[in-house]
């Protein structure tokens, strides 16, 4: 039976929050709250972004909305996955054994986010191609190898988490478990298999990459310039600085790689530092976990506030929910008064 549905010992639930509990309610009410409120965040904002990419055509142009949009599908499962430990922070019975559960969901959402990281590096990659060899990148980059490429990163970030069940605790997702908490420890050879086959790899691709396109970036806006400058000056008119065309959306997708490294950041530290038993403490694996996960939500809000053509797809998928509520209140209002009309005849 599941342990953290009986409870400890003095009767109260298992709660990592502790100043949270309150004697009148029987679960971790703070636990609760801040899983619940990003479950649904997570879920409705990454719906939002699927939604718009299917119904703006324009940023399918783009082969990098192959890995955002991966990207939005995988952090949508982790919203879906948030599901199981508020399901036991509510003390609602589950079938199979805790410590199956705890293990399972924290194996899912590691590859789901392992996922995201390894989509990200291969986001800058691709605009690394595109920007270094811009005659050959149709033909390099085509959308089969798009396919087999996003194939590669969900069999890769399976296999990598796969010895956790054996091992040790890949994260601290499963923490809101008493036995992921208590009896599921981590392992620093483990701990080092993860960050040298994913966490440095992608790190390293992100930094690599991102400091090229922005050194070239700059190198053909002063290029860019010059020539403006000069032949301005041949036809006596000013000519205005101009920025690289490549440079925006890089930026666009420099934020979103900024942002999830800075949310992990405090998670992966933590990690290593319990792992080889420099520091260990309950309520800052909870905080780290899910400040980590919350970047689920944060990805479709930096692409929804940065990039133009989204903000247009956002707005044409808004103006049809509108418009289709319009129309069915147009109908309902029609139906209403023809009832009334043919009540009133009866009555005559």
């Amino acid at each position: 039976m599941n342990s953290s549905l009986v409870g400890n010992q003095s009767g109260r639930p298992f709660c990592l929050l502790a100043i949270s509990y309150l004697e009148t309610i029987n679960f971790c009410l703070l636990e609760v709250v801040v899983i619940v409120f990003l479950m649904v965040l997570i879920i409705s904002g990454n719906i939002i972004v699927i939604f718009v990419f299917h119904c703006a055509p324009l940023l399918n142009h783009h082969t990098t909305s192959y890995f955002i949009q991966t990207m939005a599908y995988a952090d949508l499962l982790v919203g879906v996955s948030c599901l199981v430990p508020s399901l036991s922070l509510l003390h609602y019975p589950i079938v199979l054994s805790e410590s199956l559960v705890c293990q399972i969901f924290g194996y899912v959402v590691s590859v789901l986010k392992s996922v995201s990281m390894a989509s990200l590096a291969c986001i800058s990659i691709d605009r690394y191609i595109a920007i270094t060899k811009p005659l050959t990148y149709n033909t390099l980059v085509t959308p089969w190898r798009l396919r087999i490429c996003i194939l590669i990163i969900w069999l890769y970030s399976c296999l990598v988490f796969l010895p956790s069940f054996h091992w040790g605790k890949p994260g601290y997702h499963g923490d809101v478990f008493q036995w992921c908490a208590n009896s599921w420890n981590t392992d620093p050879y483990f701990t080092l298999f993860i960050v040298v086959m994913l966490y440095a790899p992608a790190a390293f691709i992100v930094c690599f990459t991102y400091f090229n396109i922005f050194r070239i970036c700059q190198q053909h806006t002063k290029e860019i310039n010059e020539r403006r400058v000069r032949f301005s000056s041949q036809d006596g008119e000013a000519g205005e600085a101009q920025p690289c065309p490549d440079k925006r959306y890089a930026m666009v997708l420099f934020r979103i790689t900024s942002v999830f490294y800075i949310l992990w950041l405090p998670y992966i530290i933590y990690f290593l530092l319990e792992s080889s038993n420099v520091y260990s403490n309950r309520i800052a694996s909870f905080l780290t976990t899910w400040l980590a996960i919350s970047n689920s939500f944060c990805n479709c809000v930096i692409y929804s506030l940065s990039n133009s053509v989204f903000q247009k797809g956002l707005k044409r998928l808004s103006g049809a929910i509108c418009a289709s509520c319009a129309r069915q209140r147009v109908a309902k209002d029609s139906s209403t008064s023809r009832s009334k009309r043919s009540s009133n005849g009866c009555h005559v």
